[in-house]
């Protein structure tokens, strides 16, 4: 049902079902519909929550097929995430969501207008995008976005019904993905973080969101800069038992510098700076 990748990190590099986070976009969509129709969704004076999120877990599903299908370049899919910013932008005026943001040390800085048109689409391409670049190692793509989702509805229980459902499901396709079984492929990485950068949104958690995603900015500004500076792409070398590097052009290739590291030991590594990064934001959002 599903086509069939190698795993290149496995002895033999058996081939394993990819693109199973299509999975999760019809089952997140169909649990946000049943939330609006059954009236658990959260009070709202304005446009639907459940309804917008569906919006942009759909669209986030629908460009990891199309890179799936047509490999797009990353000209075309940096830019793509920001039609799925459409909705959220009607939802935030209509709404009447905060325009400002409260900074640590520096105090609230109130953007106005420019909240609706520049920071939401800015919020939904960075964070769509670097969630997506992190990837290629069994459960790397499904655990690091849970941790981050996990924290937001912490921070969130006003809104924990939205994402309750979703949560499991996806911690379930973590638990295979983790043990090598499936992959999520685009299709996952593009709605899981199409859904963290929406639920932030929503739910008026920028702060939190912009600490818990600093693994993901810097894997992408490593990725970004060595292309930029050198021309060459991230890449480990794979003994049969151990990973290795040579060289610090991603968050994987640079714990991996000289370092061999079995895939399990890098993933719960990685997991623990995501971790790490999102107790910090939420204890920052609680000072």
């Amino acid at each position: 049902m599903f086509p069939k990748v190698p795993d290149q990190h496995k002895t033999g590099k058996p081939l394993i079902p990819n693109g199973l986070g299509v999975s999760y976009v019809l089952f997140t969509t169909v649990y946000l519909f049943l939330i609006y129709f059954s009236g658990s969704a959260p009070a709202s004076n304005g446009v639907s929550a459940p309804l917008t999120l569906a919006v942009c877990i759909l669209f986030g599903g629908f460009m990891g097929l199309l890179d799936d299908w047509m490999d797009l370049k990353w000209r075309y899919k940096a830019f793509m995430p920001l039609i799925a910013s459409l909705p959220l932008i009607y939802l935030a005026i209509e709404n009447g969501l905060r325009t400002s943001i409260s900074l640590p040390l520096i105090g609230i800085i109130e953007f106005g207008e420019a909240y609706y048109f520049l920071i939401i689409p800015l919020i939904v391409m960075i964070v769509t995008n670097t969630v997506n670049q992190l990837g290629g190692l069994n459960g790397l793509e499904s655990v690091c976005p849970a941790i981050i989702l996990i924290g937001l509805m912490a921070l969130s229980p006003a809104h924990l019904i939205l994402m309750l459902g979703p949560l499991v499901f996806w911690m379930i396709l973590a638990v295979f993905n983790l043990q090598g079984r499936i992959f999520v492929g685009n299709s996952g990485s593009f709605a899981i973080g199409m859904n963290i950068a929406a639920f932030a949104v929503i739910t008026n958690l920028k702060l939190p969101l912009l600490i818990s995603i600093l693994p993901y900015v810097a894997n992408s500004s490593l990725i970004l800069l060595a292309i930029f500076f050198t021309k060459k792409r991230a890449s480990v070398s794979f003994d049969g038992k151990k990973l290795v590097s040579d060289h610090r052009r991603s968050l994987v290739t640079f714990l991996t510098y000289r370092r061999p590291l079995t895939e399990r030991q890098l993933v719960a590594i990685i997991s623990v700076i995501f971790a790490a990064f999102t107790m910090v934001a939420l204890i920052t959002a609680l000072l």
